[in-house]
């Protein structure tokens, strides 16, 4: 005879919310709202906005994500004013600015600790900028510095030092035969300090070769003699709709771990900067963080920090 299981304890009651507030989780068609949302804090928390409308839908797009079950939104009189969303112990949050200190933030982040629980997760971390309100709030509710991210921009009027390749290397766009390639070289190269699972090819084209917009320049690869992607880069290019014009964003750069120590990344981060500035791109920005002891390749070649962001997580035994 078989023992039924013990019932799962029940998951504490999420505090209360002011009574204009509803909830419901979102959907796909509410990228929109979300990335206004985010654009309203970030401006209000940085004097900038660095996220894009494409962010978000590439990440909602990624089929190991479920948009309904991994989100909600906090709405009054059907404006969305605040939002969550987890994705295994990563997540991210936002709260307008017009409806801080009304216990959203509180809220949201006691939805984000019961919903990575009940998914089996030990911990939840989610990035805010040093010293914002969120940064504030996530410290009194007992969360600690899991690691420190900065925001590195180029100025347009920076002229980036030529990085010759070393002999027997060649740099170009890479082949859409090659996609494969570059996904496993950046997946071998981030998992070396990033404790996560291994991402699928199909949530890295999500966010690479089908994110909207994406143009066959955007992904460029170093190849060895033999013609082997050894290195490669992933820039997007979005116009700024705070008037600052068009912008590059680096979002991945990695070497294949035997190929190191030759100047690939940064000869091939110098041709990604140039491409891009022909293409329409005045300044060229990427972050990177604590983890991975780059932050030094970057400023080397007349990048500067403009933002530092903290990854703040809590334990949720």
């Amino acid at each position: 005879m078989t023992t039924a299981p013990p019932p799962m304890p029940a998951l504490p009651a999420l505090p209360a919310l002011p009574p204009d507030v509803t909830v419901r989780p979102l959907v796909v068609t509410d990228a929109r709202a979300v990335y206004e949302l985010m654009a309203a804090q970030e401006l209000a928390d940085l004097g900038v906005v660095e996220i894009e409308e494409a962010d978000i839908v590439g990440d909602w797009q990624r089929p190991s994500f479920d948009v309904s079950a991994g989100t909600t939104g906090l709405f009054v009189d059907d404006r969305l004013v605040a939002y969550a969303e987890v994705a295994a112990d990563r997540g991210d949050a936002a709260v307008h600015p017009d409806h801080r200190g009304r216990g959203l933030g509180t809220w949201l982040a006691a939805w984000m600790r019961e919903r990575a629980r009940s998914c089996g997760t030990a911990i939840i971390g989610m990035p805010v900028p040093e010293g914002s309100p969120g940064d504030h709030l996530l410290t009194a509710l007992g969360y600690h510095v899991r690691w420190t991210s900065w925001v590195l921009k180029l100025d347009p009027t920076s002229s980036v030092p030529q990085r010759p390749l070393p002999p027997g290397y060649s740099l170009g766009e890479a082949r859409t035969d090659e996609y494969p390639q570059v996904h496993g070289l950046v997946e071998d190269a981030f998992l070396e300090w990033s404790d996560r699972e291994r991402e699928s090819f199909d949530d890295f084209a999500a966010v690479t070769t089908r994110r909207p917009g994406f143009e066959p320049w955007h992904l460029r690869v170093v190849r060895d003699a033999d013609g082997v992607p050894v290195a490669c880069a992933h820039v997007t290019l979005f116009d700024a709709e705070d008037g600052r014009g068009c912008e590059a964003y680096l979002s991945r750069l990695a070497t294949r771990a035997d190929h190191r120590g030759r100047g690939l990344a940064q000869a091939l981060m110098v041709d990604t900067f140039a491409t891009a500035r022909v293409h329409g791109a005045g300044t060229t920005g990427l972050s990177t963080d604590s983890r991975t002891g780059a932050l030094g390749l970057y400023e080397r070649v007349g990048m500067q920090v403009t933002s530092t962001w903290v990854n703040r997580a809590i334990h949720l035994t």
